[in-house]
């Protein structure tokens, strides 16, 4: 078995959901969302961030907004839409029921 393949197809599964949550309570720049992530032990790259932020603002999952900066031109801000809003409340859901049955197959593979 390739454990790093398998790792990595774990990731890639939790990425939108983890991006969402990020998103739930706050808008967020590119940069921010990477620093965010990697706080979490979840290493995302801009390669592999943008193309699923336009996919995701496609799906009508996320909008961006302009700001200003104090450091260049303006900035976009990524944020849930509230259709975003309710596929996070769905994959919400789904999460706590993945949970549920790996810590029941962990438990029942201990006794």
């Amino acid at each position: 078995m390739n454990i790093d393949n398998a790792k990595s197809q774990m990731r890639k599964g939790m990425l939108e959901y983890c991006i969402m949550l990020l998103l739930k309570e706050k808008a967020y720049y590119t940069s921010d969302i990477i620093k965010k992530l990697k706080e979490a032990n979840l290493l995302v790259v801009e390669g592999t961030l943008y193309p699923l932020l336009t996919r995701l603002k496609k799906d009508g999952v996320l909008t961006y907004e302009w700001q200003e900066s104090t450091q260049g031109p303006p900035r976009k801000y990524y944020v849930l839409t509230e259709e975003g809003n309710e596929a996070l409340a769905q994959l919400d859901q789904s999460w706590m029921e993945m949970e549920n049955t790996v810590h029941h197959l962990k438990n029942d593979n201990e006794n």
